[in-house]
């Protein structure tokens, strides 16, 4: 991003300082890593960063648009509504693929977006280990609008607890020690007090929400919800029982299971910004376009990557049977921006939204990089790669 400082990186690498970089997350803790973790960080420029923070406030403006969230109620499936109140949508987050434009220029273009949380902690121990094992000068930062590890930690910790004892809430999610996700499941307990439990661990009673903690039976008043339905149903019938959370219940959600749908590539369509690739329900599209090998085609209601279509074509598009559940989007060209020592890569950078309690605006905080040589990014795609996987963006501390 910035040639000289990726120069600089490059000539000073070596295999023992990125093995150093891995071993300091092992020790944390240990067995927790699953997925690859790319052997740089992305530095990046003053420029980039600018257009970032520019897109994102186009973006979030609109997001925060009355009429467009009532559009949104639409996005939530039937059999998946969860009832209760929804409140605003207290963390969220952007990605970006970074791409060439028409004039040859290095912008970021809005690739998908989520009401839900990703790695918030992970990102903190990830970008630790780089500092240490690289030596990389405390003038980069992760973190944006003036925050520093200590009020990021307690902006979310607030946001999750609310006003609530740490063992009053939990984590939801689905066989959490299995998932590949988990390491930011242990550190967020380190951080908030808070336990990651299956959701085939949480009972109802009365439409009161328990769990068991050392034979000991406790409330839950407050879901910190990483369970996504797509996941559950794929598992559903491993599961003996398991809380039906589409029924009332008396407890607090921290997002709201709803947001994962409406802050979504359902939203896509409706967002206007010349950082937002043309994109359009399949519904809607009423003639094809010639050149089907400029769009991708995406399912609206699937994660990391699964049912995409890169390389679409009218078969394919003919033989959907519910065309409103997908979008017909532009395709980018991702921009090959990092140079490595063998080859280079492109990425993705997700910038991720907290809603402060003391304005009830959402702010631009932290962020998460993926880098890539693969038709896809995610660390999935790229698994027989090198210089590849999950990374974090720095930039200058202004």
């Amino acid at each position: 991003m910035i040639p000289e400082v990726r120069k600089a990186f490059n000539e000073q690498y070596t295999d023992a300082a990125y093995q150093h970089a891995l071993n300091i997350i092992e020790q944390k803790y240990p067995g927790d890593l699953v997925f690859r973790v790319a052997e740089t960080p992305v530095f990046l420029s003053e420029k980039l960063v600018q257009q970032l923070e520019e897109a994102s406030a186009q973006i979030v403006e609109q997001l925060e648009n009355k009429e467009l969230l009532a559009n949104m109620d639409r996005a939530v499936p039937k059999e998946y509504f969860v009832p209760g109140d929804e409140g605003l949508c207290e963390m969220f987050s952007l990605d970006f693929g970074i791409c060439k434009n028409e004039n040859g220029e290095t912008v970021p273009q809005l690739i998908e977006l989520q009401g839900f949380p990703t790695m918030f902690l992970f990102q903190e121990i990830e970008a630790e280990a780089y500092h240490r094992a690289y030596s990389i000068d405390e003038s980069w930062t992760n973190f944006f609008n003036g925050y520093d590890s200590a009020q990021y930690e307690k902006l979310l910790k607030d946001l999750i607890l609310k006003d609530h004892q740490p063992e009053e809430v939990i984590l939801l999610e689905l066989l959490p020690a299995e998932q590949k996700t988990r390491i930011d499941f242990a550190a967020t307990k380190e951080k908030t007090g808070i336990s990651a439990v299956c959701i085939s661990d949480v009972f109802e009673e009365n439409g009161n929400v328990y769990y068991e903690k050392g034979g000991k039976k406790i409330q839950v008043k407050r879901i910190y919800n990483r369970m996504i339905f797509d996941d559950f149903e794929m598992h559903k019938k491993e599961l003996k029982h398991y809380l039906d959370i589409t029924k009332p219940l008396n407890v607090e959600w921290c997002p709201h299971p709803n947001w994962f749908y409406k802050i979504s590539k359902y939203t896509l369509p409706f967002l206007k910004s010349g950082y937002v690739p043309f994109t359009s329900f399949l519904s809607d599209v009423n003639v094809l376009p010639d050149d089907l090998e400029n769009y991708v085609l995406k399912p609206l209601f699937s994660f990391a990557g699964q049912g995409v279509l890169i390389d679409v074509t009218k078969d394919e598009i003919t033989n959907i049977k519910d065309p409103e559940n997908w979008i017909l989007q532009k395709k980018v060209q991702y921009e090959p921006i990092i140079k490595t020592p063998d080859g280079d890569a492109v990425f993705e950078i997700r910038l991720m939204f907290f809603r402060e309690p003391n304005t009830g605006k959402p702010i631009l905080v932290n962020n998460l990089t993926r880098l890539s040589k693969g038709k896809m990014v995610g660390v999935r795609y790229n698994a027989d790669k090198t210089w590849v996987g999950s990374s974090i963006g720095f930039f200058k501390k202004k």
